[in-house]
């Protein structure tokens, strides 16, 4: 195998090293995924930088993170990121990754 090369987890094609994908049969390669979120560090966004949608950015929901920075002079982003904090903080690891990854 030549360097910068490794085999498909799937159907054994070599490719190159850093793919994330099979090109041949479009497979996800194991160890490719994105980091994982911490449910600590969103709900400390959340309840100190909450109105600005900071938390929501960093969960990877851009949409709403726009939402609550159009919204923050009205204080409602600001209550609900801190009621979102404390339900992160209330949540489970387990239910923390599998709803936000």
């Amino acid at each position: 195998m030549a360097d910068g090369q490794k085999y498909c987890s799937n159907c054994g094609a070599q490719i190159d090293a850093n793919a994330e994908i099979c090109p041949k049969c479009g497979v996800r390669q194991p160890g490719m995924n994105p980091p994982r979120r911490n449910r600590i560090v969103a709900a400390i966004f959340a309840l100190l930088l909450g109105g600005l949608g900071i938390h929501k950015f960093y969960l990877g929901k851009v949409g709403w993170g726009i939402v609550y920075i159009l919204f923050c002079w009205t204080f409602i982003p600001g209550i609900v990121g801190f009621v979102e904090g404390i339900i992160y903080l209330t949540m489970s690891d387990e239910e923390f990754a599998a709803k936000y990854g």
